[in-house]
């Protein structure tokens, strides 16, 4: 079976930007790498600008990956065009009342993530912002996280926001990954992994809230689960460098 792992962007502002904050593209484009050569993602909901941006950053990609598309269109959108009901769609959900399992591949095709982006011009330095472009199940910055497990971080969401209750209320059935926050690439690839390689969730390899070493007077604490390889988080391709980059910005006066 091909299993679809649906993106839907998601932002407040009528303004979107003409192409997505550099961290996010380095997501998505992990996105379709951890979704495997059989694989498929759609991206959707995006603005013409930022979705024509990164229409094009994914097809520079010349590694192995899932195929995809970029759509202007909503999931729902998608969904009626091509006639799929909701009963085939698993919203990913840290409210759900049950677990993510290896059955689940048998009654679900499409997963459904929500996302919302964040652009350095409204949200200071990626390290500010705890990086990134991360899944609207819940919103926090300075607080423990352990609410949910992909959650965007805006300053100021302390209690976190609900995002997800936006796509919850259209009725998808919804399955969740644990307590652990983590960035939106991890669950989607945390999801295949149960779902597609039908291995149990707690039988993942994983790290909390990892540091990220740059030289002896450099690092940086990501305050998210991740998937290892080994001992070392699997990061998106760059991100590390991104990071890094970002970080030597933070302390420019």
């Amino acid at each position: 079976m091909t299993f679809t792992y649906v993106i839907e962007h998601m932002e407040e502002d009528e303004t979107t930007p003409k192409s997505l904050p550099p961290w996010v593209e380095l997501e998505y484009v992990h996105m379709i790498m951890l979704a495997g050569i059989n694989g498929r993602v759609e991206f959707t909901n995006l603005s013409h600008n930022s979705g024509s941006s990164l229409d094009a950053r994914l097809a520079s990609i010349n590694e192995p990956a899932a195929s995809y598309q970029v759509h202007t269109r909503s999931v729902m959108e998608l969904l009626e065009q091509n006639n799929i009901p909701i009963t085939r769609v698993c919203l990913l959900d840290p409210k759900a009342q049950t677990v993510l399992a290896p059955e689940d591949g048998k009654i679900f095709d499409h997963f459904l993530f929500g996302v919302r982006s964040v652009s350095a011009e409204t949200s200071g330095s990626l390290i500010n912002v705890t990086y990134g472009c991360k899944g609207i199940l819940g919103e926090h910055i300075g607080a423990p996280y352990s609410s949910d497990y992909s959650g965007h971080c805006t300053p100021g969401d302390d209690p976190p926001r609900d995002r997800t209750s936006e796509l919850r209320q259209l009725g998808f059935p919804s399955r969740h990954l644990g307590s652990m926050q983590m960035t939106t690439d991890t669950a989607l690839g945390v999801t295949k992994r149960v779902v597609d390689d039908k291995v149990q969730l707690n039988a993942i390899p994983y790290v909390d809230f990892p540091t990220i070493t740059f030289n002896a007077k450099e690092s940086v604490e990501m305050p998210f689960r991740y998937i290892v390889n080994g001992k070392e988080p699997i990061l998106p391709p760059g991100m590390r460098e991104l990071l890094h980059e970002d970080l030597n910005k933070s302390f420019d006066f």
